[in-house]
């Protein structure tokens, strides 16, 4: 049908009816409490698993700063803002909100900028040409449903520990709780930490290797009702027709946090043992969202991810994963910095506290402070859950999203027994419930039979 005949038909055949005065009165408030309460959540919302308070417009405007772009003097707006956000005064708030928002469009990367310094891969065969991926690894298919539950297991544990506690500092979190070694209120699985990855595993269980950033991004659109950050950004984007990569990269300040990162292990779940095509699916699914070290961040947990089912140390394949991403993007540079100091310290405590400092200036959901804490948990987990739980969640910043994929790494390495009873009992109570339109819920055993297929695709 064209859309011409379409419209003429509704406007010939269609009978006049007359409305009430009731009926035909314009009542704007829906859509002004609708519009109200969109701009609240980017200027003073909490994060809904921890309470912990966050403003996007301020880490919008620092993330273009830490990218190296010249914004003009935006500090008395952005005063004047929080102001208006405080006391409800939308229609300030919405002016305010604009014209910050043209400064951010205006901005211009300045060349001395140490961060304008360094490579930004572009696309997907830049990047993998520039790397000397490892060869696969042989995976031990009779004990794969084991290490796939295992994996899922421990991102369902790690995001349910985590978000009590994302948006805190390590400080406050070791007085409020001291170590956490346990749940510290009733967990649940309702969190955006597997979310697009569901939406990741649908599509590949439909097209498996010649799979699109489209077809993932059509899932996103049908499948999720909303996101956070960068996420928010690209499902307006792709509402509106535009597609990977542009959805990740136009007017996305947010382009570099860790939203793509939270989600890379599935792109390792799906072809265990093969790291190159493990970072080729976290290149496609990272770029509706993201750009530049944002997409690497998603990479390197999926190459983890996949190296996890080999038998090697734990230590040597996590050097092994820092030596493929180059060291001349920043986030090769992040890493490796997060790698050295895993060796010249003594603890994680100090570690934690020599990258803590030296990333201070980037948002606490930032993918550099992350990849940070994410090494650093690695190295001195000693490959246990329970080691590594306690220092992903006493060192803070984003920590649902950290703890999901590296215990996701440590359930793929050594299996289900090494989970205990009191971290899982609670979760696989019931199904997992999602904030999605499909699947609602759904059942633990499913997802894993799902992914069990995914690897056979």
């Amino acid at each position: 049908m064209r859309a011409a005949d379409y419209t003429a038909r509704l406007l010939r055949d269609t009978v006049p009816i007359l409305r009430s005065e009731e009926e035909q009165t314009w009542d704007a408030t829906a859509a002004m409490d609708h519009q109200a309460s969109e701009i609240l959540q980017f200027w003073a919302s909490n994060a809904p698993g921890s309470g912990a308070p966050e403003c996007l417009m301020a880490g919008a405007l620092q993330s273009l700063e830490n990218k190296g772009f010249a914004l003009e003097d935006y500090g008395q707006l952005l005063n004047e803002g929080l102001v208006s956000a405080k006391s409800r005064d939308i229609e300030k708030l919405l002016r305010i909100d604009m014209q910050l928002r043209v400064i951010m469009r205006n901005a211009k990367p300045d060349p001395d900028h140490p961060s304008q310094k360094t490579v930004r891969y572009h696309d997907w065969e830049s990047f993998s040409s520039d790397v000397s991926w490892p060869d696969d690894i042989d995976v031990n298919l009779a004990d794969l449903p084991d290490r796939l539950r295992a994996g899922w297991l421990g991102q369902l544990v790690g995001a349910a520990a985590g978000t009590a506690l994302e948006g805190y500092s390590s400080d406050k979190i070791a007085t409020s709780f001291g170590s956490v070694d346990r749940y510290l209120r009733v967990p649940n699985t309702y969190n955006d930490d597997i979310t697009f990855e569901l939406a990741f595993l649908e599509a590949y269980l439909d097209r498996g290797a010649s799979i699109t950033s489209s077809d993932i991004a059509s899932n996103w659109v049908g499948m999720i009702p909303l996101g956070w950050s960068a996420e928010a950004v690209a499902l307006d984007a792709l509402r509106r027709g535009i597609l990977p990569p542009d959805s990740g990269s136009l007017n996305n300040p947010f382009d570099e946090w860790i939203g793509a990162q939270m989600r890379g292990a599935i792109c390792g779940m799906v072809v265990p043992g093969r790291p190159r095509e493990a970072a080729r699916l976290a290149w496609l699914d990272a770029r509706i969202s993201h750009a530049g070290n944002g997409i690497l961040g998603e990479v390197f947990n999926a190459v983890l991810c996949a190296m996890a089912f080999g038998p090697r140390d734990l230590r040597e394949v996590l050097v092994d994963c820092i030596e493929l991403i180059p060291e001349t993007t920043e986030y090769g540079m992040v890493v490796r910095h997060a790698l050295n100091v895993c060796k010249s310290e003594e603890n994680w405590r100090k570690a934690w506290k020599a990258c803590d400092r030296r990333y201070r200036n980037y948002n606490w959901i930032h993918v550099y402070p992350n990849a940070a804490a994410q090494i650093i948990a690695l190295w001195f987990g000693e490959d246990d859950f329970d080691r590594t739980l306690a220092i992903l969640c006493g060192m803070g910043h984003d920590v649902d999203c950290n703890a999901a994929q590296m215990l996701c790494v440590i359930g793929l390495r050594r299996g289900s027994e090494v989970i205990a009873d009191h971290w899982t009992e609670p979760l696989l109570a019931g199904d997992i419930i999602t904030y999605m339109r499909r699947p609602k819920s759904l059942s633990f055993d499913s997802l894993v039979t799902r992914t069990l297929e995914a690897t056979k695709v």
